[in-house]
């Protein structure tokens, strides 16, 4: 379908200001001290909204960790505003292992390259290439809309969206919706239909450290009490054990737009199989099938012969909505005797139905850009702001839409080296939001 006349300043300049925002280097390493660039980053956008006369907030959680509020004014101030949130920080990137360096934001084959290209500073540049051009033309959205460009996201949210949610929730204390990132991407079925991810749902997170005690010794010594032998038997079991399928509402819903999308039936004991079809996306999609448990982090001793009295290890847990206690149960049973178990990062899953006014605006701002365009809800394996978010009554869903191409392998690029987005992916969202916005 050929590109509308909709926001044609903001498709122009939508990708620059991706790879401005991209070479601003936001990483976050979870720890404020050896932190980058979110103040920086933060002040730039107050810049580009103060341009169009738009007015903003920057404010601190600690020093340089700074998010961005700003409200755009409806025509009916009396309805309940929608929020669009997204985070400005990242995670790290090596440029020895990328095509390009990850800071370049540079513009090559028809992709804008970068860490954060997916994840997620192409809905920033979307957003704020959209109410730009409304700025410009006078455009004024049916109802007010909150931007918030948070920090620290990457890290949990604790010094971005959820010390906004403690301290300031005022600012947000009449919104009722949020959209934000990871939904309304295109997987593509054939060359008439496409299907379209809206998350309704993400798992909850539970980063956690397990600590093993035992006898310390010599390395030379017969040893019956070892702290690195136990806690790595836990470790193995938690990470060797798939946990057994559980079908929520929303994925229910997914699977069955797969089985008409592509005409088959799908086994409700075993879908794998027919996930597989979607491609690369199915690693992400099949991991909202279950609670997950996955071992990422070791450390343990301080000499070669010397048997240490503890060892610990950091494992990234995420459960389904509705599964905690669940999860708990599992995780129990898994560690064993001898190993003790703390929260790093605790955070609940979210979930909301896939109905109501703003999805069927989300439907039809998709199929007026694409025709072949079949929306539908699904489970994020990952997690996202809306925690916070949907602890002050929001109904949080995933929509930074962009059609993709038939033969990228989107999954990949989250956290992957070489990120980067289609141009004309980033104009196709630019257009979409437009059109929901309007309507909403």
């Amino acid at each position: 379908m050929p590109e509308t006349t909709s926001a044609p300043r903001a498709q122009d300049e939508v990708a620059e200001l991706l790879s401005d925002l991209i070479r601003i280097d936001t990483t976050n390493t979870g720890d404020t001290a050896t932190g980058a660039g979110e103040r920086r980053a933060a002040e730039w956008v107050a810049g580009k909204l103060d341009e169009v006369g738009i007015d903003s907030q920057v404010l601190e959680s600690e020093r340089g960790r700074a998010s961005l509020v700003a409200r755009i004014p409806g025509e009916d101030r009396s309805r309940p505003a929608l929020l669009v949130h997204g985070h400005l920080d990242i995670v790290p990137a090596d440029p020895a292992e990328w095509s390009v360096h990850p800071f370049s934001g540079e513009e090559r084959d028809g992709y804008v390259w970068g860490r954060g290209a997916v994840d997620m500073k192409d809905m920033d540049a979307m957003t704020l290439a959209l109410v730009r051009e409304w700025a410009r033309t006078g455009v004024r959205p049916p109802r007010d809309v909150v931007l918030a460009f948070v920090a620290d996201e990457e890290a949990g949210g604790r010094l971005g969206a959820r010390w906004l949610v403690d301290e300031h929730p005022d600012l947000f204390a009449d919104c009722s919706e949020a959209i934000s990132e990871v939904g309304g991407f295109s997987i593509t079925v054939r060359d008439d239909l496409r299907l379209y991810l809206v998350q309704t749902a993400e798992k909850g997170l539970a980063w956690m450290r397990l600590t093993a005690t035992g006898r310390p010794g010599h390395g030379s010594f017969v040893h019956d009490d070892n702290a690195v032998t136990r806690l790595c038997q836990a470790v193995a079991r938690i990470g060797s054990t798939r946990l057994p399928t559980v079908l929520t509402p929303p994925m229910r819903q997914f699977l069955d737009a797969v089985s008409d999308a592509y005409g088959i039936e799908i086994d409700p004991d075993s879908p794998e199989e027919a996930l597989a079809r979607l491609g690369s996306i199915s690693r992400m999609i099949g991991a909202a099938l279950r609670n997950t448990a996955n071992p990422t982090m070791l450390d343990a001793g301080y000499k070669a012969n010397v048997i240490p009295g503890t060892a610990s290890a950091t494992v990234d847990g995420r459960f389904l909505h509705g599964q905690a206690e669940e999860f708990e149960r599992q995780l129990a049973s898994l560690t064993g005797e001898g190993v003790q178990r703390e929260w790093v990062v605790h955070d609940q899953a979210v979930e909301t139905t896939f109905d109501g006014p703003l999805v069927d605006q989300m439907v039809a701002a998709l199929k007026a850009e694409d025709d072949g365009a079949r929306p539908v809800p699904f489970t994020m394996s990952g997690g996202t702001d809306a925690k916070s978010f949907e602890r002050l009554g929001m109904r949080c869903f995933g929509f930074s839409p962009l059609r993709l191409p038939a033969d990228l392998d989107f999954a990949s690029l989250f956290h992957g080296i070489d990120e980067r987005v289609p141009v004309q992916s980033l104009r196709f969202g630019v257009r979409v939001l437009d059109r929901f916005l309007r309507a909403v």
